[in-house]
């Protein structure tokens, strides 16, 4: 053999074990700073109303400008909170719940990203506040009727499927919506207080008008009283006793949009208060306690739902790196029956989630749109997966999107910083399917608590 046909066939081994090494690199060492700055990117695309000048994804355009018309109010504004076309007050409050904890939390570290992050933020609340305009006795919970909205694959900007409004009042009780509400105001007027004490005012005094114990333990951190402590304990007695009668205990690992249990308990521990349950919270989710019951996939990823599982592995990461702060802080250490672990162990659990998305993981792929070479490309998102308006000015009807649905050509508007769903099941194989949104679907409720992962990463 020649020593040109030698080199041929060696340089090329070496290249690809090079690039396989650079891959392994690259997974290995994320670039946190990156990942901030395109997971507050994502929220730009999930804008409903009208976009302002400044909007950096320009292929979304405005949306849904006459929302809360056939309600006789005005609820343009807000975000979709995920592929359809649909805006739901609940998981958005959340979602604005999570963006203010980030910023409160970690928001010294954001750099330039902060005024990013204050824009989602604000965007949020500016539509929780429309949605809230009318209390004491109503509060607008969502925009659009989700079965037609599901039958189409449409742009939101041809959306012509009825925009019904629906509202919880005092013949229509939905006091869990409210709450979020509350926590996220309350939340958000804390945010706010050193660069807008006008809006921070406005945030906390709507807030104010509604309690339940998430809000109300948020309430308590906004006014820095216990005010409301006496409201927040009643409600988390009630929340035992109901443990107790159904035999279900689900405070140790739940926390996402729909359950705040440990949320609540990591939150007032701060505070003093429910420390043995905030412990709790951190021993069933180590997974070197020996009182763990936190699921993980083979590949270390926190798995809890078969449905858009990435929800509750950031915002448990969230969670972990909050409580380890206040420990840090506190002196204190986490005991797990006759174990005992610093707060640097929930770190830990924070980071090895952190960067399981950012593709330390089995599939060396990234779940987070445009980040890394290896990332989804077909996701479950009817803007995403349909031509821009500067591509395809026409119209396209309800059904006439089925085709793109269909197509297994990838995404035309890459959504940049979107976090999808995640890994199939418990396990670590990813489908990379618009047809399976449980794994291929980016909601903001996903994003939001990663906002305060990364930019915490980013500075440590």
């Amino acid at each position: 053999m020649s020593m040109g046909r030698i080199c041929v066939v060696v340089c090329g081994v070496l290249l690809l074990m090079s690039t396989a090494m650079a891959s392994v690199v690259s997974a290995q060492n994320p670039d946190y700073k990156l990942a901030l700055s395109k997971s507050l990117l994502f929220f730009e695309g999930q804008r409903s109303g009208k976009l302002p000048p400044n909007q950096r994804l320009t292929w979304r355009k405005d949306s849904a400008l006459l929302d809360g018309q056939e309600g006789g109010v005005d609820l343009t504004g807000g975000y979709y909170d995920a592929g359809d076309n649909v805006k739901y007050s609940f998981p958005m409050a959340f979602t604005a719940t999570m963006l203010a904890w980030s910023i409160i939390e970690f928001g010294d570290g954001m750099g330039d990203e902060g005024v990013r992050a204050a824009e989602a933020l604000r965007w949020n609340t500016d539509f929780l506040l429309k949605a809230t305009a009318h209390l004491p006795n109503t509060v607008y919970a969502m925009v659009g009727n989700p079965y037609s909205d599901h039958n189409c694959w449409e742009r939101p900007e041809d959306m012509d499927t009825p925009r019904p409004v629906y509202a919880v009042n005092t013949t229509h009780p939905g006091s869990e919506v409210a709450g979020e509400i509350t926590a996220a105001l309350a939340a958000a007027s804390i945010a706010f207080r050193s660069s807008d004490t006008a809006y921070a005012r406005l945030l906390l005094s709507r807030a104010k008008q509604d309690e339940l114990a998430w809000g109300g333990a948020w309430l308590n951190k906004a006014t820095n009283s216990q005010k409301y402590q006496k409201y927040v304990d009643k409600a988390i007695r009630n929340i035992k006793l109901m443990e107790e009668a159904t035999g279900y205990y689900n405070v140790d690992t739940e926390f996402s949009w729909d359950n705040k249990h440990a949320g609540t308990y990591v939150l007032l521990s701060q505070v003093g208060h429910y420390k043995t349950e905030a412990q709790t919270f951190a021993c069933v989710v180590l997974p070197e306690s020996p009182t763990k019951t936190m699921k993980y996939t083979p590949g270390g990823l926190i798995y809890k739902t078969r449905s858009s599982n990435n929800q509750v592995t950031g915002a448990v990461s969230l969670l972990a790196l909050v409580y380890a702060k206040h420990l840090t802080q506190a002196k204190g250490t986490i005991t797990c029956g006759k174990t005992q672990f610093p707060p640097s162990k929930l770190v830990d659990l924070a980071k090895s989630q952190a960067d399981y998305i950012l593709g330390h993981n089995p599939l060396r792929m990234s779940y987070m749109v445009g980040y890394g070479s290896k990332f989804p490309q077909h996701i479950h998102h009817r803007a995403s997966a349909l031509p821009s308006l500067d591509v395809h000015p026409s119209f396209i009807a309800c059904k006439d999107g089925t085709p793109y649905y269909m197509s297994r050509k990838p995404n035309p508007n890459e959504l940049t910083g979107a976090i999808v769903g995640g890994p199939n099941n418990g396990t670590d194989y990813f489908d990379d399917d618009r047809k399976r949104p449980a794994q291929s679907e980016p909601t903001t409720y996903i994003n939001a608590p990663f906002v305060g992962v990364f930019a915490y990463f980013a500075n440590h």
